[in-house]
């Protein structure tokens, strides 16, 4: 049909916050596709400030040699910290400070920043990604990152010959986070210029009965705690589980949840066609 868009009728679960799906909302309606927002995880600020402030004053006076971001989250807590001492993140972090990041936000807020990337995951936007291009021996290496991230990278730079910081910069719960304790993360820009489409805001209650009635066609799940919490509104039924990388789809696969597709890159473009994808395939 002339002017008809790839998503038309379609309806998408996401489960982020809204300041954090602006990008992804105007994307999948740009594809003709509803968003539907169900956020079922937030961020609060890490419990032990001290250890990620000794932690953060020991980077601003060059004590490292790296600076690894694993996610936007991650820098929105280094741009808090910044301010608190009255500097740009640029004056704080030093310029022999190099950085490393994973996953194109952080690279971007980081950039946005003015500060420069020197090393991101060629392939697989990961911890397993970044570990794949890491140089040997690098030094001493600051790891900010969530109370529930694993291991695997600490443990992977610690075999690589770093010596590793690794301090929780912030606490995933469930959403909302308490308000007294929420990080204050800016709403994401939708695109240059645009003006973000409306979108449906449920609960979860009212999200298990549009999929149990075959309402939404499709969910997106950004990270594995989200996917965690998306099984608690299984079965999917029809609907089509979409995961925005690799670990989030093995975590789906531990708790026995069918991934449709998984991102070629954890970006709204790169969702919005792996949502269709995931459709075309059913």
């Amino acid at each position: 049909m002339p002017g008809s868009k790839p998503l038309d009728g379609v309806r998408v679960l996401i489960t982020r916050s809204p300041e954090r799906s602006l990008p992804l909302v105007a994307a999948l309606h740009e594809a003709g596709a509803q968003a539907v927002l169900l956020p079922l995880i937030d961020f609060e600020r890490a419990a032990d400030q001290h250890s990620l402030d000794v932690a953060c004053d020991a980077m601003g006076a060059g004590a490292f040699d790296w600076l690894v971001v694993t996610s936007a989250t991650t820098v929105h807590v280094l741009l808090a910290k910044a301010a608190e001492r009255g500097l740009s993140l640029r004056r704080w972090i030093p310029a022999g400070t190099r950085i490393a990041a994973v996953g194109p936000a952080s690279r971007r807020l980081l950039e946005t920043a003015g500060l420069p990337v020197e090393l991101t995951p060629r392939d697989e936007q990961s911890a397993a990604g970044l570990l794949e291009v890491w140089p040997a021996r690098a030094g001493k290496v600051l790891l900010p990152q969530a109370d529930i991230a694993p291991a695997r990278l600490a443990e992977g730079l610690k075999a690589a010959g770093c010596l590793v910081t690794a301090v929780t910069a912030y606490r995933t719960v469930e959403y909302p986070a308490a308000a007294e304790r929420r990080l204050a993360i800016p709403a994401e820009d939708a695109g240059p210029g645009q003006v973000p489409p409306s979108y449906s805001l449920l609960a979860p209650e009212a999200a298990a009965a549009d999929i149990a009635a075959g309402l939404i066609h499709a969910v997106v799940a950004a990270s594995p705690s989200a996917v965690r919490r998306i099984h608690a509104l299984s079965p999917l039924h029809g609907c089509r589980l979409v995961a925005i990388g690799r670990s989030t789809a093995e975590q789906a696969a531990a708790l026995g949840l069918p991934v449709a597709a998984i991102a070629a890159e954890p970006t709204p473009q790169g969702l919005v066609a792996a949502v269709e994808t995931a459709l075309a395939a059913g």
